[in-house]
């Protein structure tokens, strides 16, 4: 794959329950060593999307594409140890994927990781030292690491992260979104990611959809951050603290653009 090539791109996607929309014509497209970031408020449909994207929820309409052989390592919200199976860390990431569709993702079914390959993803990630620390007594920094390690395991073209500070402390945020960053010039990987927290992920992303059922506006975060809609959801005060946030932030991207509407207005339930 070539640095520019399209990973993903999904088009009018549409998701409904119980006679509820939760997605609407939406419209997503992230490319090899991008950084895209998803946010909205709660009930927006971003976990939904991320789940369309990934192939874990069929939508309701719309097209999904992914590039051939795409490789995908995929860090949930969470991921909840059983309390009686008393794994160490190096055991979770050794343990084989599920076998079927989300294969994509895990290796195949009685394949383990070589110890070696354990070891080189934890120092990637800077948790080499918690390889025999039992699973169960990690903090949410500490987890979030290890599960960035075992999507790494995957060597994928693109990484998807579910909310990944979500449980960590305003420091160990600033980390995470800075080994992500270079994770991302490492691997030359594409990045597709959903947060609540604004004033640091909006300064370590490439581009920026807001999501609230349908897309609000979508483009590159100082743009995004002054467009009528994502000041309606988020509120005034939010765009002028991001403003001098991304000034004074070091960063490796541009954050100059144009933010694109996509609808003429954007509901707040």
């Amino acid at each position: 794959m070539t640095k520019t090539e399209c990973l993903l791109n999904l088009q009018q996607i549409s998701w409904h329950i119980d006679g509820r929309s939760v997605l609407d014509g939406v419209d997503l497209r992230l490319q090899r060593g991008e950084i895209t970031t998803i946010i909205g408020p709660n009930g927006a449909g971003k976990t939904c999307l991320i789940r369309i994207a990934l192939g874990l929820l069929p939508a309701s309409a719309g097209t999904r594409w992914l590039a051939p052989n795409l490789r995908i390592g995929y860090v949930p919200q969470r991921f909840p140890i059983n309390p009686y199976l008393p794994l160490t860390v190096a055991d979770f990431l050794a343990l084989p994927g599920p076998s079927g569709q989300a294969s994509r993702w895990w290796p195949a079914p009685r394949q383990r990781y070589a110890q070696q390959d354990i070891l080189a993803a934890l120092r990637e990630v800077g948790a080499e030292h918690l390889l025999l620390h039992p699973a169960l007594t990690l903090s949410g920094g500490e987890q979030q690491r290890v599960l960035l390690a075992r999507a790494l395991l995957r060597k994928p073209d693109l990484l998807v992260l579910d909310e990944p500070v979500q449980g960590v402390d305003l420091s160990g945020q600033n980390e995470l979104y800075a080994l992500i960053r270079r994770l991302r010039e490492r691997h030359g990987c594409g990045v597709l990611m959903v947060s609540h927290d604004l004033h640091v992920v909006m300064a370590a992303t490439d581009q920026v959809l807001c999501l609230n059922r349908h897309v609000c506006c979508t483009g590159h975060p100082e743009a995004v951050s002054q467009h009528p809609e994502y000041q309606r959801l988020f509120g005034t005060s939010s765009s002028r603290d991001l403003a001098i946030y991304t000034h004074h932030h070091d960063h490796h991207h541009s954050l100059q653009g144009d933010a694109t509407d996509c609808h003429a207005g954007c509901t707040h339930d």
